[in-house]
């Protein structure tokens, strides 16, 4: 008798259960849609599912080189959050948050939006002071956020140690409403959505070239062949240069690779999210008892799903240190996935210098909190040719000078 895995069994009850085998097996593509998205990650897939919902824009196909949520968007951490300084970034990642909550109605796909609360440790007195300006701001945005001292710190995470050598705990920064949610679910209700309304999601199909005419696209060339549209819409994060290229125009991003890793599955232990930035480690638990680490970026370009080593063990020994509960645990497995860097830190969504291509680009190592806004707002940029969310994100700010400070402005670029 054949044996099965509990994995493979759990995939064909999943593609039986959710009805989503359409796009599972990738349809052939026409000769010619009204939209084409290339890249099936979380912002791609929501990109098409706005376009849909909110435009009545369907004939849209989603074109991936490799499988659906097999890039960044199943390579994260999970992080959701709102908390940002600047306005223009408030309000995206308010939006993205906002439209988290009813995410599993509104899919009718359970995606684990757990709103379990986050913190962000002041761990120097010059985090303390961005902070509570952070909280000032987010009180303008309309954003609930507080300043909690170390002593809440240490009810909302009793495995915490506050007065660390190093990293002593001065207090955090709280949004009761952010969290995490489940990677995979977020792209497979997107994909499932998407295919119900008949749009088309080819997987294994590599975009070979962009074919552009008098300034204006024309369509692109895959290893499926030549199809033809007439908006062209780039949303593959690391990629997107590479992208841009084929189409005649540059990006100011730079490619690099980010880490994270998970430890053993453990008793439940820590019920919110805890990011660190003076040592640049974050950590949370997921519901299978693992818990979850993200590290710092690469200090190098590269390409690669993997990360170097010395991350791991600079921010496992800062991490070990304020919470020496972990200390003996066995890391269970470690990955990495290529983020798309600007020089401020914050996104683009813009046109582009080619008439009819649009770009979603450049979130860094914050991307898959943002994605049912950037959906939504790209969606809006490309079916109406403007949207509120997009305005101060184009790529003419960083030849007028009008840049986003992320960097600086919320301490990390997560």
């Amino acid at each position: 008798m054949k044996r099965y895995s509990i994995f493979a069994v759990a995939r064909e009850a999943l593609r039986y259960h959710s009805g989503w085998e359409r796009a599972w097996r990738s349809p052939e593509p026409k000769k010619r849609y009204k939209v084409i998205v290339v890249g099936a990650g979380g912002h791609g897939l929501a990109t098409a599912y706005y376009l849909g919902k909110v435009h009545g824009i369907t004939d849209v196909a989603v074109i991936e080189k490799g499988w659906l949520g097999g890039g960044n968007t199943g390579r994260n951490t999970t992080i959701i959050r709102s908390n940002y300084l600047q306005d223009p970034s408030a309000a995206i990642y308010e939006k993205a948050r906002s439209l988290y909550e009813d995410l599993s109605q509104d899919l009718n796909y359970n995606v684990m939006f757990s709103p379990r609360g986050l913190l962000m440790l002041g761990q120097t007195e010059h985090e303390v002071r961005g902070y509570k300006r952070t909280v000032h701001a987010n009180r303008l945005q309309g954003i609930d956020t507080e300043w909690i001292g170390p002593e809440q710190v240490k009810e909302l995470v009793p495995i915490i140690n506050i007065d660390g050598p190093r990293y002593p705990v001065l207090g955090a920064l709280l949004q009761k409403r952010g969290g995490t949610a489940r990677h995979d679910a977020v792209a497979w209700g997107y994909a499932r959505a998407c295919s119900a309304m008949g749009m088309d999601i080819i997987q294994k199909c590599e975009v070979t070239g962009v074919r552009t005419e008098g300034g204006k696209v024309q369509g692109i060339s895959t290893t499926k062949g030549e199809i033809d549209c007439e908006q062209l819409a780039i949303v593959v994060a690391g990629h997107s240069s590479v992208m841009a290229e084929m189409a005649g125009f540059r990006l100011p991003i730079e490619s690099v690779a980010l880490q994270a890793w998970v430890s053993e599955p453990i008793k439940p232990c820590m019920d919110v999210v805890v990011m660190a930035n003076t040592v640049h480690g974050y950590m949370s638990q997921s519901d299978k008892g693992e818990m979850v680490i993200g590290g710092g970026t690469d200090g190098f370009n590269n390409y690669t799903q993997r990360g170097s080593w010395h991350h791991v063990e600079e921010t496992t020994r800062a991490l070990v240190e304020t919470f020496p509960i972990i200390s003996r645990l066995k890391m269970l497995r470690q990955w990495g996935g290529i983020v798309d860097m600007t020089g401020d830190r914050s996104p683009i969504l813009s046109k582009t210098p080619v008439e009819g291509i649009f770009v979603n680009c450049g979130w860094g190592t914050g991307g898959f909190k943002a994605i049912p806004g950037s959906g939504f707002a790209m969606a809006e940029l490309i079916a109406r040719g403007h949207s509120p969310l997009t305005d101060e994100f184009g790529l003419d700010r960083f030849r007028e000078g009008r840049f986003i400070d992320e960097s600086v402005a919320a301490g990390v670029a997560h």
